[in-house]
């Protein structure tokens, strides 16, 4: 049976897509109601009439959980089973239970101008949640970028809304604070604008109040030390009387832990400080019985790098005794403390006969760290060789050995690009020509060389490549014939990081490296960075290569070959 409209059981039906915005001076109940009614069946009796439908509808609260969802993500269509009796989709909440506030939103989700957005907004103050303005900004975003033709935005417009959002602000929460920024920021409205400006307020009233800084620990002894070692401004550039203070500390507050921070730091760093320095050799002498070896060869580390032997007279008898106690416990730390020593030309004859027995080569073998540790014992069976004519105990064998620096050393490569040698090799290039010198050779037993030139007896420079441009090692078993009379001129780019950072001492991987190529017999002409740092351009540099290489009474042909 049809009933006629207006009846009990009749309902209110769901606003169409196409639904147009109340006029001027109507509130968005005066849009539902004003809205054409279909006639439906099969209402049961008792059904309440349209107005009073439309008033439940109107009465009942929406779910703020549902709605949050929608202020970061597009608006969805709802979920629906599928036509009903009454014809339409009916949307879970769509019912009975759809309020004002869920209606507002719709028709805020649905509106076709800017202006209409703001009518819904100022003509329905009573119906206007916090969320509803997320979802006003994301449809006026969607009305400006989506359409082929957005339509114009009075200025007012923007104004009006803009002051609602402001007015209102106060009540949003902190997930509705940060969805109006992040929209208005794609409108387009200005970072020092007004609505930007009261929304960042908003925010930052919300954060948590930041807790009060924690009150600095009182310090005492090691702890002090140990505070200013890991302050950036004493690892960027020591205050002198921090220096003072730290050399001049009572026993009790030096640990081995703060003293193997000193020495780290000095060694990273390149200071060549000889008070912290000598502490540093004195708290070792002092804690001998307490220290092992891997503690041993980090407190040892700065002085081989930065090339400085300590005046305490009982330095070098703690170490041959740490030596001859620990050698057997810590292969590795060993071999390190005896590169530290090398580099000082410091090397004890009894822990050397122990590094080369049969014993602890073949106990290293199988470690994780055996070709580090045979690299270090080639240097050292090299040392020994060149510097200690005196040594009569074990060597390494020849098949054990291997080249002791195969590629440039780390720090040469990390600062390629300030290096000098791009520069020199052209200037050697267009003064000598390309076949009377090379560049990077490793000669044997595994050291680098800047740039080698053959020299003949006369001093005049010969193409490399027709020439063995290595000498023999070992010099004292393979004695320099005299039928190749030729020098071996190897020139040494000593760079600015080559030095200690007071610029005058060589680090003593340096100072080894030119040391040992001196005694197998090549002859070293340095290039300090001072003087290739004071050339101004190519021409200038030939002229201070020129001058360099006429000072050895070297000659050639006509530059370039």
């Amino acid at each position: 049976m049809r009933r006629p409209r207006g009846e009990p059981g009749s309902r209110a039906p769901r606003p169409t897509e196409g639904a147009t915005c109340a006029g001027p001076g109507e509130s968005c109940e005066k849009a539902w109601a004003g809205r054409p009614k279909p006639l439906v069946q099969g209402h049961a009796a008792g059904s309440p009439a349209p107005n009073s439908m439309l008033r439940v509808l109107l009465s009942a609260q929406a779910s703020s959980a549902r709605l949050s969802g929608l202020l970061l993500l597009p608006p969805v269509q709802p979920c629906c089973l599928g036509p009903n009796k009454w014809g339409d989709h009916r949307p879970p909440g769509g019912g009975p239970h759809a309020g004002p506030v869920q209606g507002l939103q719709r028709l805020l989700e649905q509106a076709r101008s800017p202006g209409e957005l703001l009518r819904w907004l100022g003509q329905n103050p009573t119906k206007v949640r916090a969320h509803h303005y997320p979802v006003a900004l994301r449809r006026l975003s969607q009305l400006l970028g989506s359409l082929p033709q957005p339509p114009p935005v009075e200025q007012a417009t923007l104004q009006d809304l803009s002051q609602l959002i402001i007015r209102n602000c106060p009540s949003f929460d902190i997930h509705t604070i940060h969805v109006c920024l992040h929209l208005a920021a794609l409108l387009g409205f200005p970072s020092d604008g007004p609505l930007m400006c009261a929304l960042e307020q908003e925010r930052r009233f919300r954060l948590p109040p930041k807790p009060p800084p924690p009150l600095p620990p009182i310090l005492r002894g090691g702890q002090r030390l140990e505070a200013a070692l890991s302050c950036p401004r004493f690892q960027r550039r020591p205050q002198q009387h921090l220096i003072r203070s730290l050399a001049e500390a009572r026993p009790e507050e030096l640990t081995p832990h703060v003293m193997v921070l000193l020495a780290q730091h000095l060694a990273r760093h390149r200071l060549r400080e000889p008070q912290l320095l000598e502490a540093i050799a004195h708290f070792l002498v002092v804690q001998e019985a307490q220290l092992n070896s891997k503690v041993v060869q980090k407190l040892v580390l700065p002085f081989g790098r930065l090339n400085y032997v300590p005046l305490e007279q009982q330095f070098m008898p703690c170490l041959e005794r740490i030596l001859a106690r620990e050698a057997g416990v810590a292969p590795l730390a060993t071999v390190n403390i005896l590169m530290s020593l090398c580099q000082l030309r410091c090397l004890p004859f009894r822990a050397l006969h122990f590094v080369f027995s049969p014993g602890f080569i073949n106990h290293v073998s199988g470690t994780p760290h055996a070709l580090i540790v045979r690299r270090y014992l080639s240097l050292l069976d090299t040392a020994v060789e060149l510097e200690l004519p005196g040594y009569r105990g074990a060597r390494l064998p020849r098949r054990q050995q291997v080249p002791i620096f195969p590629q440039p050393l780390i720090t040469d490569r990390a600062r390629c690009k300030y290096s000098h040698k791009d520069i020199v090799a052209e200037g050697l290039r267009q003064l000598l020509g390309e076949e009377k010198y090379r560049q990077d050779l490793t000669v044997p037993p595994g050291y680098s060389t800047d740039f080698l030139l053959c020299v003949s007896s006369c001093g005049s420079v010969l193409p490399v490549r027709a020439q063995d441009p290595f000498l023999p090692y070992p010099p004292r078993s393979c004695p320099r014939a005299t039928r190749d009379p030729a020098q071996r001129v190897v020139l040494m780019l000593r760079e600015r990081w080559h030095f200690c950072r007071d610029g005058r001492v060589l680090l003593g991987s340096r100072a080894l490296r030119e040391r040992h190529l001196g005694l197998m017999g090549y002859q070293l002409l340095p290039l300090p960075f001072e003087e290739l740092e004071s050339q101004r351009g190519l021409p200038q540099l030939k002229s201070y290569l020129r001058q360099k290489l006429q000072a050895l009474g070297l000659h050639w042909g006509p530059e370039g070959g």
